[in-house]
């Protein structure tokens, strides 16, 4: 049985509520095949959202950035953020201007980030961001010296209040409209991986791994 997350007065998706989903795997689902999220937050009373890559591991995500970053130095004193993901599927023609839609999946998560003291769970947050872009790349890499981790923060958020919306399926005309002489439908859009490109200073020999062949957001 999914785990339904009952939605607080803040995530109750009020506009087209048919769309909403308040799933937990649906929502980690969106979560992991997302690559950037957008988190806004208050500073001095100026609205900020600033674009950023994340990590999840269970029911936390976790951000990290420059300990100078504002966005950093803000949410580390425990200012309420709003995280959100937003994946697009397709443009949805009509024969209406009006009408024009999209297919999409979108997660809005709210919460307070933690700054995360403890040297090993630090370490486990990178390992989530590194190993949510790109599996498998952790242990192939050089990992981060002592001066890199004292120069990089890193963020907790818990997904505890949050509600996702999802728009699927064909495009919807009003009846008169659909007689309009003109061609409706979808254009499917995905994110796909093309090819490998050595970097030029790459050592004779070295040979493509597997994890980059085989890239894809869906797994």
């Amino acid at each position: 049985m999914p785990e339904m997350q009952m939605p607080t007065a803040r995530t109750r998706v009020v506009r087209e509520p048919d769309r909403a989903v308040y799933d937990r795997e649906a929502v980690y689902q969106i979560l992991d095949e997302g690559f950037l999220c957008h988190v806004g937050f208050v500073a001095d009373g100026q609205p900020f959202v600033i674009p950023t890559s994340y990590g999840r591991e269970g029911a936390s995500l976790y951000l990290h950035g420059s300990a100078a970053s504002r966005m950093l130095r803000q949410m580390r004193e425990g200012v309420p953020v709003c995280i959100t993901v937003t994946l697009l599927d397709g443009l949805l023609l009509v024969r209406s201007v009006f009408n024009h839609s999209m297919n999409y999946r979108s997660v809005v998560i709210l919460g307070k980030a933690a700054l995360v003291e403890d040297p090993k769970e630090k370490l486990a947050g990178l390992r989530a961001l590194s190993e949510h872009i790109l599996p498998g790349r952790w242990d192939q890499a050089r990992q981060p010296s002592e001066r890199e981790l004292k120069v990089t923060s890193v963020l907790r958020v818990p997904i505890e209040e949050f509600s996702a919306k999802v728009r699927t399926g064909p495009p919807v005309d009003d009846a008169d409209d659909y007689s309009f002489p003109t061609w409706a439908g979808v254009i499917p859009l995905e994110m796909k991986a093309g090819a490998p490109i050595d970097d030029q200073r790459l050592e004779p020999g070295r040979a493509v791994p597997e994890y980059v062949k085989n890239y894809s957001r869906k797994g």
